[in-house]
């Protein structure tokens, strides 16, 4: 779009370019089409060409959505059926040499089985992505890897969209992000570093870029987002020589090179530089240093930057003005400015005005994934074309910003008043553990290798069913309760029959294990259709942190308290930490996290003094996001950690010595933060660890780790049952690094999302290995 506009800043009139764009968009559909159709896939229920029309018809949608929003160049080849590393995976040749004959037999069932594994092969591992909720299938690669280019999926989606008459940007994981996310392959020795194969990438992706050109493709998105962690020398320059490589193309698209989430640093200046057609930079939250380091570098004389200037992470409406002035200062720096969201909206949910029961002065608040595209396009006319073009928009925006920062529902005198009188004692326990361990013991008198799960388990039909009829009004509340009851029933007496040693009452009532809480909390709001996904066909709905956090009534103490009425084993008090809370929910952008974080510990604070008073002598506190929320740079690692870890505390502290304090993380890479896992002062933890092969277990042990970890040896997020044998190999390596009277046996994670004929083989294999161990010890 070129145009005679009014200059943004001083009303002079200058010859402009602005366009919109995104990086990404939500995959599922309104109603989760795309999660449906998947899983019925799984089931036998639809047919792969069923799957495919369902998918082709949530991309047309998405691009008409963008297109009709004011959105100029639409990405393609950011869905995905499971995860868009794995796509990438795929799209280099990248297969495991254990999936290939299913690959090649069916390659969507292949994925599915890279993704998912099956009874007998297992699938590649699963981490968190940068410091987001959603999770990426890891790359497993090693010195023999044979890369080979198969670019039909990114070619067939750009060509997809061109046949609707957009403009298309195929969108892929740029070749250094794409190495230094990988790990090495089983069997490869641990200290292989995947980037010593960029050399042997990169013709594979000139071969998809000259695909993706002789497709149409004017430019290609490449996505390093890794840069904007702390990097090497060695890997600054292994950039250089990437982009060195792909610019030198005569056969290519324009390239751009995008990065997200934080500040560049020393990236910058090597990006900067490099024979690339433009750059996708961030400049929101940390990364808003982003412009002073462009301005330092002489910004990008002749080249396209496309500038994220809109929070592509969290929900609430986008200042314009401020936004405005920062696109002002760019178009100094560029040959050519345009206008995006910081990152792709995958991790937003798709439309705020499918939310009905909010307030409406909330509603006026928030900006999802479509209200975002409206921002973008908006921002972008307001740059061509001056801001008269969009007074109106910036004159409701200027009454939303006030009616927010001025609103009683944001702030709470009672809550700040509480948070600020918190005192270091109040985030101690009264005895270490070194003196609270023996009291515990005695109190619970546990065998060696004590068996547990972490929390939940089956969300049967009838569960959801039951949740449903109440909030329709079709049971009353009497009723949902006998229901709950009896699905409790049912949990506690198979874990009796079973022989686990520390029950828990399955979470029956439990729709989230942040959203739960959340609708419990004042402070908080719950979304009705704010899906986002975590994983594959996982979605959750982050709740939304608008105001000061308390809980006005205990929130599990009931169920907890009805399952350990019937028996005499222990039952765990489950509950989210703090920093779970907060990293799982779309947080406040107007106070300190570290604020909200002792806000919802005081409110967890006081759940895990009822359930204690209510008898419970084991109380776990889940805190899997504390890796995940680690910030990108070690330089702001250690404020983070220290709140984090402070919040935790404040939240368990108050118990008794002989109450034995529980925590779970799952699902991320903790060896560079077990010094933070030893400052919870938890009294046990339990993590993932079955398809990562022990190696937390190993990192701990290393570590001097003191306290007791139950390293999980049951994969749920794959269909596989292992059988006792294999449980048992999992644990005799636990205990290589972790002695036996410090080991627990327990599932990586809640079992939820499985089945119970899955779940009764699996937790019974659990037991029968642990008792053969025992019985050799």
């Amino acid at each position: 779009m070129t145009a005679a506009s009014t200059d943004t800043s001083t009303g002079t009139s200058a010859a402009r370019t602005a366009e919109a764009t995104v990086y990404g968009y939500p995959r599922q559909g309104a109603d989760r089409e795309l999660k449906k159709a998947i899983e019925g896939y799984w089931k036998g229920r639809v047919g792969a060409d069923e799957l495919r029309r369902t998918a082709a018809e949530l991309r047309r949608d998405n691009w008409r959505q963008l297109v009709d929003a004011g959105i100029h160049e639409v990405p393609t080849g950011d869905f995905s059926y499971y995860d868009h590393v794995l796509d990438t995976s795929v799209m280099v040749g990248a297969v495991p040499d254990r999936h290939r004959a299913a690959v090649e037999a069916d390659p969507l069932d292949g994925y599915f089985a890279m993704a998912r594994g099956t009874q007998d092969v297992a699938p590649l591992e699963m981490t968190k992505w940068f410091d987001t909720n959603y999770h990426y299938l890891v790359p497993e690669l090693g010195p023999d890897v044979v890369f080979g280019a198969d670019s039909r999926k990114q070619v067939a989606e750009l060509a997809e969209a061109v046949a609707l008459g957009h403009t298309g940007r195929p969108v892929l994981v740029g070749p250094v992000t794409y190495l230094l996310l990988a790990k090495p392959a089983p069997g490869v020795a641990p200290d292989f570093e995947p980037l010593t194969l960029l050399d042997r990438l990169l013709p594979v992706y000139a071969e998809v870029l000259a695909d993706l050109r002789a497709a149409g493709a004017e430019w290609v998105q490449l996505d390093e987002p890794a840069l904007v962690q702390d990097r090497s020398p060695a890997e600054l320059n292994a950039v250089a020589r990437a982009y060195r490589h792909l610019g030198a193309l005569t056969d290519r698209p324009r390239l751009l090179v995008a990065s997200y989430f934080d500040r560049l640093g020393e990236a910058l200046p090597v990006l900067a530089k490099a024979p690339v057609d433009g750059l996708a930079i961030d400049f929101t939250g940390p990364a808003a240093a982003n412009l002073d380091d462009l301005a330092a570098v002489g910004g990008l004389p002749g080249k396209r930057l496309v500038a994220g200037v809109v929070d592509g992470r969290n929900v609430w409406i986008n200042d314009l003005g401020k936004s405005l002035a920062v696109l002002g200062t760019l178009l100094g720096l560029a040959g050519r400015v345009d206008v995006a969201a910081s990152c792709s909206l995958l991790h937003v949910p798709l439309d705020a005005d499918a939310e009905k029961g909010l307030d409406p002065q909330i509603a006026r608040w928030l900006a999802f994934a479509r209200q975002k595209t409206g921002e973008i396009a908006t921002l972008a006319r307001g740059l061509g074309e001056g801001t008269g073009a969009i007074a109106a928009r910036l004159a409701a925006n200027r009454a939303d910003l006030a009616s927010r920062a001025s609103s009683s529902l944001t702030r709470d005198p009672v809550v700040r008043a509480r948070a600020a009188a918190v005192t270091d004692a109040d985030t101690r326990r009264s005895q270490t553990y070194a003196e609270r361990v023996a009291a515990q013991r005695e109190r619970l008198r546990l065998p060696l290798l004590p068996t547990t799960s972490i929390g939940s388990f089956p969300q049967t039909g009838e569960l959801r069913t039951a949740r449903a009829d109440l909030r329709a009004g079709r049971i009353g509340a009497a009723t949902y309760e006998e229901r709950i009851e009896a699905e409790i029933r049912e949990v506690i007496s198979f874990q009796e029959k079973t022989g686990i040693d520390v029950l828990v009452h399955g979470e029956p009532e439990r729709n989230d294990m942040v959203q739960y809480f959340a609708e419990r909390l004042t402070g908080y709001l719950a979304t009705q259709h704010g899906w986002v996904q975590s994983y594959g066909t996982r979605y959750v709905r982050p709740p939304i942190l608008a105001g000061d956090i308390s809980r006005p009534e205990p929130m599990t103490v009931r169920w907890t308290a009805y399952a350990q009425s019937l028996t005499r084993q222990p039952v765990k008090g489950m509950l989210t930490g703090p920093v779970t809370m907060l990293a799982w929910s779309f947080v406040r952008d107007d106070q300190p996290l570290a604020d909200t974080a002792r806000q919802v510990a005081l409110a967890l604070r006081d759940e895990v003094n009822d359930l204690e008073a209510a008898g419970s002598s084991v109380i776990q506190v889940d805190e899997p996001a504390l890796r995940e929320t680690l910030p990108l740079r070690a330089a702001d690692h250690g404020g983070y950690l220290a709140w984090a870890t402070e919040s935790f505390r404040l939240s368990t502290s108050g118990v008794r010595p002989d109450s034995q304090i529980h925590t779970h993380m799952c699902y991320a890479e903790f060896g560079d933060i077990l010094q933070a896992i030893d400052d919870l002062d938890a009294d046990v933890i339990s993590l993932e660890a079955a398809r990562s092969h022990m190696q937390v277990a190993d990192e701990l042990g290393a570590s001097g780790y003191p306290r007791e970890v139950g390293p999980g040896v049951y994969d749920i997020h794959s269909p596989r049952v292992p059988d006792a044998e294999e449980v048992t190999a999992l644990l005799r390596k636990g205990l290589e690094a972790i002695a036996p009277e410090r080991l627990w046996v327990n599932p990586d994670c809640g079992l939820k999302t499985r089945g119970w004929t899955e779940v009764r083989a699996a937790l019974e294999n659990l037991v029968a290995a642990a008792r053969e161990l025992r019985s050799t010890l």
